[in-house]
């Protein structure tokens, strides 16, 4: 049984969005250029005047932008793309130097202040080593959760306002800055008197005095708590979006492998019964599987045929509701029911029955439509019985009908239920034609189906010609693929076809 399901992707954004979220990037990209040409413009200005700490702060703001639209492009990319597809146990893996804490307890402060605002979540601030004096702008006040009455804090004191596993990195990035002359460039927690935990972004650098001797250091920080929770939350959902495909491919590939360990093994076209094929009424089969086209998990759809111990040969068809594992392993219970009492003799009508009391008795509440026929090759008879199913076409000289219907309820409906059967006497070059709903859905109240038919048949029906110039039965149902194969069904349908030998 063939399963050509496509290969799971990630799904990224629409035909239509991607075209905004590409205008968007572009623009991104140009004023991150535009940035990048002020910056070199103004380079030499800012090493003739770099002692000037408004210079500084330009530079330092123009620093931020810059990591600001670089944020931006990145986010619009994977909006753009979707979600990335890594495997579970690799899904978020990037290192988040700010972990949980980083998003506790968010105390009053700039981010509610200064929301919106760049400038208000930006502060600055200036040691000066010669003298030890510290000069804070008001916004690092408030960013730090201070008063200007409790004053600034030293370089001293700074690492103890740091969480405590991120003190080494700051310790460390501050000694390289004085001594080595390094710039300062990195993300800190610290928390506030009230307890608050705040996500910082430092940069720095050192000022150099005539000498060459490092006089100060300023640098300008930035409260990125609001960004890194929503970092926070987007990973988090990107990791619980891609667990959540990996289960679903999961229990995909397992829907199928049980389907295929179920259903019929046999390709193209199958002689029933096994004899020397000389004598008259034996079938030419053939069957095939469509999976649909819009449901990312199998279905309870089967199809057999099965040679019975007198030499009568049982033709099935059925649906189980339903997708997935759960629908697979109710299919393969019914069929395996279906074929011990088919091989015990039990006829169609009270095995339909049967199926019907044990889905009405199963712990899972399930409904499922089904046809059974018995074929018997010497006579030609054809006995059968339906559940709610799409009755059985016959195609004769180039003409299809639907074959009368017995009475039939649902599987696992009512309880009780009978099943009638009928009888039809077949003749040497008849094609019998059995199909689950999801190959060629009822018609709509905006169709006009032929009588005695519904719409969804007549388009089978209409396949007659190409059946009567057909040679195999496999020929058929190759036709019957071309037809409804790149329909776009919601379901996904099985098709056998019988042939009756001259």
């Amino acid at each position: 049984m063939p399963s050509p399901f496509p290969a799971d992707r990630a799904d990224g954004a629409s035909p239509s969005e991607r075209g905004t979220l590409d205008a968007l990037l572009t623009q991104a990209r140009r004023l991150r250029g535009g940035i990048d040409a002020m910056r070199r413009g103004t380079a030499e200005e800012d090493d003739a005047d770099a002692g000037d700490p408004h210079r500084r702060w330009q530079r330092a703001l123009c620093e931020l932008a810059v990591h600001h639209l670089d944020d931006l492009g990145g986010q619009l990319s994977q909006l753009r793309d979707g979600v990335p597809a890594e495997p579970p146990g690799r899904a978020g893996a990037a290192p988040d130097e700010h972990g949980p804490a980083a998003y506790g307890p968010a105390a009053p402060g700039p981010a509610a202040e200064g929301a919106g605002s760049l400038v208000g979540r930006v502060g600055s601030a200036d040691w000066n080593l010669l003298t030890d004096e510290v000069t804070w702008s008001g916004e690092l006040y408030a960013i730090f959760g201070r008063t200007a009455a409790d004053g600034p804090l030293s370089l001293d004191e700074l690492p103890s306002w740091v969480w405590e596993e991120d003190q080494p990195r700051l310790t460390a990035a501050v000694t390289d800055c004085l001594v080595d002359g390094r710039p300062v460039d990195g993300r800190f927690r610290i928390v506030r008197p009230d307890g608050g935990v705040r996500s910082v972004h430092m940069m720095g650098e050192p000022v150099l005095d005539a000498e060459g001797g490092t006089a100060s250091m300023w640098a300008v920080v930035r409260d990125v708590s609001e960004l890194r929770r929503s970092e926070r939350a987007v990973r988090e959902s990107r990791d619980t979006l891609q667990r959540q495909r990996y289960r679903d491919r999961t229990e995909r590939r397992l829907a199928v492998e049980m389907q295929e360990a179920v259903l019929p093994p046999w390709r193209g076209s199958r002689r029933l019964p096994h004899r020397s094929g000389t004598e008259a009424g034996w079938l030419d089969l053939a069957a095939h599987y469509l999976p649909s086209a819009t449901a990312a998990l199998v279905g309870g759809d089967w199809y057999d045929a099965l040679e019975l111990p007198g030499g009568a040969t049982l033709l099935t068809v059925g649906d189980l509701t339903g997708h997935g594992v759960a629908a697979t392993s109710g299919m393969a219970q019914l069929l395996g029911a279906l074929r011990g009492m088919s091989v015990a003799g039990v006829e169609p009508g009270p095995l339909l029955g049967h199926l019907n009391q044990l889905l009405d008795s199963a712990a899972q509440p399930a409904l499922g439509s089904a046809l059974c026929c018995c074929y018997e090759p010497g006579s030609r008879a054809l006995t059968w019985s339906q559940a709610g199913h799409p009755v059985p076409l016959l195609f004769r000289d180039g003409v299809g009908r639907p074959l009368p219907a017995p009475e039939g309820v649902l599987l696992g409906a009512t309880s009780g239920a009978s099943y009638g059967q009928r009888t039809e006497q077949l003749e040497p070059g008849d094609l019998l034609l059995l199909h689950t709903d999801g190959l060629a859905p009822r018609s709509t109240e905006f169709e006009l189906p032929r009588p005695g038919a519904t719409g969804g048949a007549d388009r089978l029906l209409a396949l007659a010609p190409r059946f009567a110039t057909a040679r195999t039965a496999q020929e058929c149902v190759r036709a019957v693929v071309e037809e409804f194969g790149d329909r776009d069904r919601e379901d996904d349908a099985c098709v056998l076809i019988a042939r009756v030998a001259g």
